[in-house]
This record gives C-alpha cells, sequence and structure tokens, in this order.
C-alpha cells in the first residue's frame, strides 16, 4: 500500500506539471476529455439547470483460483472443499441521470442490472454452471462544489446505497436443488450503505487530470445475517486531448474491499470457497486505458461515446478466492 501511495503521488505531480505548463489554462466539460475515464462515478458536477443521462454496460471476467497472491489448481481447492470455480463473468448495466438545481449542487441517481455466470467443476469431475441477474442495489448521491477555479475544481460526494438487489439468488447444482448461490454471484448487499467521496480536476490547454476517494460504507446486517465488506477505492488519471472530438486516458486505480462479517446460514463453508467468509476481502490495483468520443456541435451536441479498460498490476486476497482477468467499461452520455 505504501509503494502505491508513492506511485500514486508521484503520477498526479507529474501530470499536474504537465498540465500547469500550458498556457491560459481553463476549465471546460464541453470537450473530449472534459469528463474522467468512463469507470469512474460521480466525477463532475454541472451548471444550474444542466441534465444529463448515461448508460455504461461494464463486464468484468474472472478465472481460476488465488490463495493470497499466489495461483493455486483445482486439486489444491478440491483438499479442502467440494467444487472449484472455474470462470465467472460478472455483466453490469447501469442507467444514471444527474440533475443540478443550483451551481453547488448536482444530484446523481443509477440504476443498476446485473447478470452473472459462473463455471465450476466438483471433486468428480463434474463441470456445471450457475447464473442469477436482476436489479442491483439502486444509489443516489449530492455532488456540492467544494471550490472552483479556472483550470481546477473539487466536490464532494455524499450519497446512500438503497437495497433493492436480491440477496436470495438460487440455483441447482449437482449437489444440491434450489441452492443458495454464492455471496458474488447475489445481486445486492441487503443494506443501507453510505457513500462518502471526494474528487479533485484540472484541465489546461490540451490535458485533463485528476484523482477521486471513495468509500462505501455497509450498515449492519441484512436478512441473511451478514455483512458486506466495506469498499474504498482511490484513482488517478490523465488524458489528453487530441482535437475537438477525440482524447486518450491513462489511469491508475486502487481498491480495498473488506472481509464479508457474519454468514448466510444456507451455504455450507465446505462445498466451496466461496460459500466461506474467511474467503472474502481483497486489495487490487489497476491499470486503465480509455478514449472519449465527443460531439460539440450540431444535432447531437454534448453526446459522447466512451470505452476503457482496466486490467490488474497487484491483486491479493483473503484465503482463496478467484482472480480477476480484466474489466471494461462502454458508455454513451447525453447532456441537456
Amino acid at each position: 500500500m505504501n509503494n502505491y501511495r508513492s506511485y500514486f503521488i508521484l503520477f498526479l505531480t507529474s501530470v499536474s506539471i504537465i498540465g500547469f505548463s500550458q498556457e491560459h489554462a481553463h476549465w471546460s466539460a464541453a470537450r473530449p476529455d472534459g469528463h474522467a475515464p468512463i469507470s469512474v462515478m460521480g466525477d463532475h458536477t454541472h451548471h444550474k439547470g444542466e441534465v444529463m443521462f448515461s448508460y455504461k454496460y461494464m463486464p468484468m471476467w474472472m478465472e481460476g483460483s488465488l490463495n493470497e497472491s499466489d495461483a493455486v489448481s483445482n486439486a489444491t481447492v478440491f483438499e479442502n472443499y467440494m467444487a472449484a470455480p472455474q470462470k465467472m463473468q460478472m455483466d453490469m448495466h447501469m442507467l444514471g441521470a444527474m440533475y443540478a438545481p443550483s451551481e453547488k449542487i448536482t444530484l446523481m441517481a443509477m440504476v443498476h442490472y446485473l447478470s452473472n455466470s459462473m463455471a465450476l467443476k466438483t471433486k468428480m469431475g463434474m463441470a456445471f454452471n450457475t447464473e442469477s441477474k436482476g436489479f442491483g442495489d439502486m444509489s443516489i448521491a449530492a455532488l456540492i462544489n467544494l471550490a472552483q477555479l479556472p483550470h481546477q475544481s473539487v466536490h464532494a460526494m455524499l450519497g446512500i446505497s438503497i437495497p433493492t438487489g436480491n440477496i436470495d439468488q438460487r440455483g441447482n447444482t449437482p449437489m444440491m436443488t434450489n441452492a443458495q448461490l454464492a455471496y458474488s454471484m447475489q445481486l445486492g448487499s441487503g443494506t443501507w450503505d453510505p457513500i462518502l467521496g471526494i474528487t479533485y480536476l484540472g484541465q489546461s490547454d490540451n490535458f485533463s487530470w485528476g484523482a477521486q476517494l471513495k468509500q462505501t460504507i455497509r450498515w449492519g446486517k441484512n436478512n441473511e445475517a451478514y455483512q458486506l465488506g466495506n469498499h474504498f477505492r482511490t484513482m488517478g488519471w490523465a488524458a489528453i486531448k487530441l482535437n475537438k472530438n477525440f482524447s486518450f486516458s491513462g489511469s491508475l486505480r486502487y481498491t480495498k474491499l473488506s472481509s464479508i462479517s457474519g454468514s448466510d446460514k444456507d451455504m455450507n463453508p465446505v462445498m466451496m470457497p466461496l460459500f466461506s467468509t474467511e474467503n472474502s476481502g481483497r486489495s487490487q490495483t489497476d491499470a486503465g486505458v480509455g478514449i472519449n468520443f465527443y460531439i460539440p456541435e450540431g444535432s447531437l451536441k454534448n453526446l459522447r461515446f466512451a470505452t476503457e479498460i482496466l486490467l490488474p498490476i497487484t491483486q491479493r486476497v483473503n484465503g482463496i478466492q478467484m482472480e480477476n482477468k480484466s474489466l471494461a467499461t462502454f458508455g454513451i452520455q447525453y447532456a441537456l
């Protein structure tokens, strides 16, 4: 973690030096690099009366298992469990809306729809799949401008995650019909969770940069008698404006997910690693590249298309968990 903080500070210092070396620096959202990489939530505010709608699709892929930071085979998993996860894909669809009732505050709401699939193999060699899908937890937040300068801005995020996602997803397995699915296959937290964050943005003639700290705090036990771990994330990015339509970005992201407390009584922890709360909680550092395409004029003015790919640099898990392979984000944003 200390090494990551050093790299993060060096990264922000470097892009700030590049940015402030540009003359006539100014801030504007009406350019291809006017928003952060598309995976960053709540990265910008709006002027009074402005409205923005967005759609984002975020697929995430996992394969194989890790014990702490080392890859482990199925044979190792089978020493203590009856089944081993092989592959998993988590697809998240997000519909969002933002509205600024004043220059000081921008309101934000986001609805999530999740589709998860996991391939597993039993100790006896039988392969099977489990699936879950449905609406996830909804989130609402207020973005509050703290400072607005000609080429910099800072805003805070105060929000809440509303437990609209189902946490009783079930499926048939070779061992049991209508079995409760693993924690990672459930669609929500089951708790009302505060969201706190702060975002810094800077911009010059041809560059933009920023950083965000964000914390989701799990509050109380849910109806299945467990509590997901707190979710902390910090991210820094820099982008270069190529022309009036295109920009490219690079980013670094560190994520810390705490362990689950309590347990779901319907999950037998010896059946598979992801049924045991001892195998929960992880830290991960990712590097990302992205591209934005922005339409600044005409009938489609303020329409933005963006994509970003994040790949793990390091990851360390508690116990035995699946290995994250990649995360992509594809988005469309339209401001009125």
